[in-house]
């Protein structure tokens, strides 16, 4: 996410095209995917231990690039981001709540259609039987190793736009601590969830919910840390996830490297 959110950010201010930044971070994503995809898929790397590796890498990777593109300059580099889209306008309650970025917009959207590829498409079926029984789904004539590598490369085209999201929406410039630790969120969405995209939607909404809730609780003056407002969304995510975690029922073969005989 995070070498998504700068690589984007950083085509946006060279190129001045907003959408072509989200391509750009969309495309890096991608490579991180695959990357992730050469290490566990082919490679039979422990998965924790590989994403973390990879993690650090897109960190560093992110960081050295923004100090030898733009230095270290006082204030950061600014672009004009997405406006909001307003969509009803005109109606008292709904109007304010659809007012929304182009990429909200375009994110829920994918929800049912993410849904309809994994339960109503044969590459869907292919995805949950290399993640359930890969040994089943070879012996069907199912490529466990490219299910699997296109799988990865999908969800990190879809981590690198999040990420581009945060510099080329709500923000239009680019720190080193933009992501705040939501993408370990967004692990924690996907537990929460099931593996359900529907049910993705529901906890990123209870998150983003709690999040704006922190925000009005600064402004009404209570005498609290502030630290401890900016907690709350995760604590709630902690407690959320802790209760889902009892009746979770992961994928057989989740962090299981498959070798063929």
């Amino acid at each position: 996410m995070l070498i998504g959110a700068f690589a984007g950010f950083a085509t946006t201010y060279i190129t001045g095209s907003l959408w072509l930044g989200v391509l750009t971070a969309c495309l890096v994503g991608i490579i991180s995917g695959l990357l992730m995809a050469l290490m566990t898929v082919y490679l039979g790397v422990n998965q924790h231990v590989s994403g973390l590796g990879i993690t650090l890498l897109c960190t560093g990777l992110a960081y050295y690039a923004f100090r030898v593109i733009f230095g270290t300059p006082a204030n950061p580099p600014q672009i004009v981001p997405f406006a909001q889209v307003e969509l009803l306008s005109g109606v008292n309650v709904l109007g304010p709540i659809m007012r929304q970025y182009p990429l909200t917009y375009y994110a829920i959207l994918l929800v049912p259609v993410v849904w309809w590829v994994l339960y109503r498409t044969n590459f869907g079926l292919q995805i949950r039987a290399v993640g359930e029984n890969p040994e089943a789904a070879d012996a069907a004539g199912i490529n466990v190793y490219a299910v699997r590598t296109m799988s990865l490369m999908i969800a990190g085209g879809f981590m690198g736009v999040a990420g581009s999201f945060l510099t080329l929406s709500t923000l239009g410039f680019f720190t080193f601590d933009i992501i705040a630790g939501r993408g370990w969120v967004c692990i924690a969405l996907v537990i929460f969830a099931n593996w359900n995209p529907v049910r993705v939607l529901w906890g990123a909404f209870l998150f983003g919910g709690v999040s704006a809730l922190q925000l009005r609780l600064q402004l009404t003056g209570v005498n609290l840390p502030y630290e401890l407002f900016l907690s709350l969304p995760y604590i709630v995510t902690i407690i959320a996830l802790t209760i889902a975690n009892r009746n979770a029922a992961y994928p057989a073969a989740l962090l299981k490297p498959y070798k063929r005989e």
